[in-house]
């Protein structure tokens, strides 16, 4: 259970240091230019994979579905993160 937890507050801690570094670039260029709803967005979507991999991590007992598992959900946050960055699929919520 202690493991656990810890893995909790690794996921949060790590939520924060992602976020820190827009947030500490913006101090520092205006080429980054992310307002409270980038953040909140990139927060949630952060958290919520990092809780999805603790998931299955706690509920997934055979090694071969947790790495399946675990490797679909980074792709998910990858193209998700990719269509809100850039547009790479052109769909409305990327600006297009």
């Amino acid at each position: 259970m202690i493991t656990q937890n810890k893995r909790l507050t690794g996921i949060m801690l790590a939520v924060v240091l992602i976020l820190s570094i827009p947030f500490i670039a913006m101090q520092f260029t205006s080429e980054v230019d992310w307002g409270l709803f980038d953040f909140v967005l990139m927060g949630v979507l952060l958290l919520s994979t990092g809780l999805l991999c603790e998931f299955v991590l706690r509920k997934v007992r055979n090694m071969d579905y947790r790495i399946g598992l675990i490797a679909l959900i980074l792709v998910v946050l990858f193209l998700i993160w990719a269509e809100l960055a850039v547009g790479i699929f052109g769909s409305p919520f990327a600006g297009s």
